[in-house]
């Protein structure tokens, strides 16, 4: 069994299109949705139940525990962590159980934005991608490996509130070859909507110059903690 799982906060306008197009990747597979409900005030619950998924409630307002909660609920040997906000495709399970099976220990795939942000957007994504994935490291809105991976590396790291796919990535390559799928998911580019490119950079040089101990606190990660959404979901 495959076992997507979703982490979600206030996500009624992205997850619909999110968890219909899981539904489409998985097609006649055997599979699963897990959708941790980190203390969402709108219609999270509802919609994910109205999709068929399982739903886990947590209160913990951490990206890394409500991951982990999620692997804990789910029955599945292979884990697929999808963003509320990003599509997948058929093609990315495909490609990421050809890996599975060819002795690679997980993976991730390429991002890309719905289309509609900044000119600057477009430019920073440009090159965070060649940066990130070019070390083969995967994002947080896309990553897949097995139970056995996932439980061997002890999980995600509960002391980080950012960045925790990177320290798993890191585990996993240490198992066996980690790969990045060329064909890119699509994700939400609504940060880049909601907030100005200097407030996004200097989010990031203040995280930057923190060190490690950036990471262990929510205060230091409010573009990622605030809850502020956009109304209406984008099309990709």
């Amino acid at each position: 069994m495959l076992s997507f799982i979703v982490p979600a906060y206030n996500e009624e306008f992205e997850l619909p299109a999110t968890l219909a197009a899981i539904h489409n990747a998985a097609q006649d597979r055997q599979y699963e949705i897990v959708v941790v409900d980190d203390a969402s005030t709108d219609r999270t619950v509802e919609i994910a139940k109205d999709a068929g998924a399982i739903v886990v409630p947590i209160n913990r307002r951490q990206i890394a525990a409500a991951r982990n909660a999620g692997a804990h609920a789910a029955r599945g040997e292979i884990f697929f962590f999808v963003d509320a906000d990003t599509r997948i495709r058929k093609e990315h399970v495909d490609l990421a159980l050809n890996a599975l099976t060819n002795g690679h220990s997980g993976g991730g795939a390429l991002i890309e934005t719905d289309r509609d942000i900044p000119l600057w957007g477009h430019i920073f994504l440009k090159i965070f991608s060649a940066v990130y994935f070019s070390n083969k490291l995967a994002a947080g809105s896309f990553l897949f490996t097995t139970r056995e991976n996932f439980e061997r590396v002890g999980r995600f790291d509960e002391r980080y509130f950012a960045g925790e796919e990177v320290w798993l990535s890191l585990a996993l390559k240490k198992l066996g070859p980690f790969t990045i799928l060329r064909e890119p998911v699509v994700t939400s580019g609504r940060k880049m909507r909601m907030h100005s490119g200097w407030r996004l950079l200097s989010h990031a040089v203040r995280i930057l110059l923190g060190g490690l101990s950036g990471y262990g606190t929510r205060d230091r990660h409010e573009l990622w903690y605030d809850g502020k959404r956009e109304t209406t979901a984008r099309s990709t």
